[in-house]
């Protein structure tokens, strides 16, 4: 009998369910093993959040899902939010400064 692996397919063409990630407020074990596998989560993160509707996540999903990030990727998240939708970021300040006040050291880095 001959057994077929299936390749493995690259996190970059991966679907990812971020709804199901901000409804349970979970990622799972293992989700993001390695520095570039995060900042790709997080640049589509931040495009999947601006282009959803109004009410399809709180502040506090969010806020649930990116405590699980490293601190580099919360601050790179909020790099990326702010580069791609300048104006957008008055409406994630209280969660930019709750998470920029942890951090502080790491913003010059």
């Amino acid at each position: 009998m001959i057994s077929h692996q299936q390749p493995t397919v690259p996190f970059a063409a991966q679907a990812i369910p971020f709804d199901e990630f901000l409804a349970s407020g979970k990622l799972p074990d293992g989700y993001l093993n390695g520095e570039y596998v995060a900042q790709q989560f997080v640049e589509r993160l931040v495009h999947y959040i601006l282009s959803v509707p109004a009410g399809s996540y709180s502040m506090a999903q969010l806020s649930q899902l990116l405590e699980q990030l490293d601190p580099r990727a919360q601050v790179f998240f909020f790099k990326r939010l702010k580069e791609t939708s300048p104006d957008c970021v008055k409406d994630f300040a209280p969660l930019y400064y709750g998470f920029m006040n942890e951090f502080h050291s790491l913003l010059f880095t």
